[in-house]
């Protein structure tokens, strides 16, 4: 089973070195706008990049490469001052583009909504309009309400009562769009859409209100970032309701119809209309929030990888720095000027950190440079307070490593001073588990690798010798990620191997082995998608390797 990710790996280094072709020649036809060739350069580049791409089939890149050639080639050479924002639009994406294929290339999970932004930037400065923020969300609209609704007595001016709500919508809006008062500017909304609901309860223009008050309500319960792009999505919202009034026939648009209902997704809120267009729509939770998106495309927008990785080195060196300080003073050998030394170099240390986004450990450092500056070398040092400059020195390395491989770490958590020790615990457990699972892929595909030679040999049993052991180690790795399922189900496949492989005097019959092949490819794909380690991560393709398993003739845990 291959997937874009998957597939990502086969081409990674060419796609790399097309991608940086393509930046240096966009790079020096900015310098040099008069030579075209270089300008054609970067567009050839770019359409390799797009084909690779496309064949791969990685969806949100591909668009993001498609915008960054239509843009490219409408490019003239020699161009002047008036395409400098063209130009600067398409630099970025390039660099966008080159982080996301990175991240995805060490994280294994694609998030194509981190590219929106970048793309959306290409399409302004060619004059194009945005794309939504639901472009890459999907869900069926032609669902209807089930619950009836109350709706108003009788007698009741229903469009006069429709303005009067109308303008109570404004009001909030306007609080909303100039950031005053923000939380009762949303309930007021939020009340004015639900009465627009009441009101045209038993009409198709009270479907408006009824999703727009959910949408409100999700962007008040789930804190959602006010972003131009919703600013908008709620003045819309204004400019449908003059069109509902006075018009029985009125449906909402589609499109906003979906941008509505991907707030309500994205939110996750456990608000009454929230929960129930949820239950309407089935919309399941989204594997990121709207907090994660901001950060993770911060990040994209940063430096490169290889920017990082000097970067955490020059770290590290000047970490090792202040821990053969801290040895030398636990020995008691350390000169005299080594106390001072220690102390400047934390503060550098504490500032880097905080310049590249690690407060944490910026702050970890910091709190003990008041600590260290009482340290002289007339006088012994605290043991206690030297094990808390290790325990925070310990702490920031490990926060570091992360810069040097580019692991995503969802929203840091700040840890309160003393409590390094602690964090750095935690942060080594959660290397464990990487490491496990990284050890438990390659078990798998040892397998895997093994079981076709076994075939290719016309069933020579030395080649399956260490297969059921690998497999075992697999099982006894995934027990450790508490994934107990998927570890009974190798468990399953190597108990199969060891019976009727090694132990029987006959081969398997072919339907047999392939449907040994489909239960191990199902548990490669859950593996390399994190095995449920991240939220959102659909558990379907282990019921896929239990009917395997099942068809293997061996018995399956509910």
């Amino acid at each position: 089973m291959v997937t874009g990710v998957t597939s990502l790996g086969l081409v990674r280094d060419e796609l790399f070195a097309t991608m940086e072709q393509a930046e240096q020649s966009l790079e020096h036809f900015i310098a040099e706008r008069q030579n075209g060739s270089l300008l054609q350069q970067a567009v050839e580049a770019m359409h390799q990049v797009r084909g690779t791409l496309n064949l791969i089939e990685l969806t949100g890149a591909e668009l993001l490469a498609q915008e960054l050639l239509d843009q490219a080639t409408d490019i003239p050479a020699g161009a002047g001052e008036e395409r400098d924002v063209q130009l600067a639009a398409l630099s970025n994406a390039l660099h966008v583009l080159r982080r996301y294929l990175e991240n995805l290339d060490v994280h294994r999970q694609e998030m194509p909504e981190l590219l929106l932004p970048a793309i959306n930037d290409l399409r302004q400065a060619g004059g194009q309009p945005p794309l939504p923020e639901s472009y890459f969300f999907s869900v069926r609209l032609d669902q209807s309400r089930q619950a009836p609704v109350p709706g108003l007595p009788e007698g009741v001016d229903a469009e006069a009562l429709g303005r009067r709500f109308r303008q109570a919508y404004q009001q909030g809006l306007l609080g909303f769009l100039r950031g005053q008062k923000v939380p009762s500017a949303l309930r007021t909304m939020e009340r004015a859409l639900g009465g627009i609901e009441r009101l045209y309860a038993d009409q198709p223009r009270g479907r408006l209100g009824w999703i727009g008050a959910a949408a409100i309500e999700a962007q008040l319960d789930g804190q959602l970032l006010a972003r131009k792009s919703r600013k908008q999505l709620f003045s819309r919202v204004d400019r449908e309701l003059k069109l509902l009034l006075g018009n029985a026939a009125y449906e909402a648009p589609r499109s906003l119809q979906k941008e509505l209902l991907y707030l309500v997704a994205l939110a996750d809120s456990q608000g009454p209309r929230s929960r129930e267009l949820r239950e309407v729509f089935g919309m399941t939770a989204l594997p990121f929030t709207d907090q994660l998106l901001e950060q993770e495309y911060q990040r994209l927008s940063g430096p490169g990888q290889s920017v990082m990785r000097s970067l955490s080195s020059a770290i590290f060196e000047e970490l090792n720095s202040v821990k053969d300080t801290i040895d030398l003073i636990e020995r008691g050998t350390a000169p005299a000027e080594s106390f001072g030394n220690l102390h400047a170099l934390l503060g550098k240390l504490s500032k880097t950190l905080v310049m590249v986004g690690l407060n944490s450990p910026g702050n970890a450092l910091q709190v003990q440079l008041p600590l260290v500056a009482t340290w002289s070398a007339g006088s012994p040092v605290d043991a206690n307070e030297l094990l808390k400059l290790a325990d925070a020195v310990l702490y920031v390395e490990g926060m570091v490593a992360g810069l040097d491989s580019g692991k995503r770490s969802g929203v840091r958590q700040p840890v309160e001073p003393g409590h390094e020790a602690e964090s750095f615990a935690n942060h080594q457990l959660a290397e464990a588990r990487i490491v496990v699972l990284d050890e438990a892929q390659a078990g798998l595909a040892l397998a895997k690798r093994a079981i076709t030679a076994y075939l290719e040999s016309n069933g020579e049993k030395p080649h399956l010798a260490n297969v059921p052991v690998s497999l075992q180690a697999v099982r006894g790795g995934l027990w450790f990620l508490d994934q107990e399922r998927a570890a009974a189900l190798v468990g399953a496949c190597g108990a199969y191997i060891q019976q009727q492989m090694l132990e029987a005097s006959a081969m398997p019959s072919e339907q047999m082995l392939e449907t040994l092949a489909d239960a191990l490819t199902s548990l490669e794909y859950y593996l390399e998608g994190g095995a449920g380690m991240r939220r959102g991560f659909q558990a379907d393709v282990l019921d896929l390797a239990a009917n395997s398993v099942r068809a293997l003739g061996l018995p399956v845990a509910a």
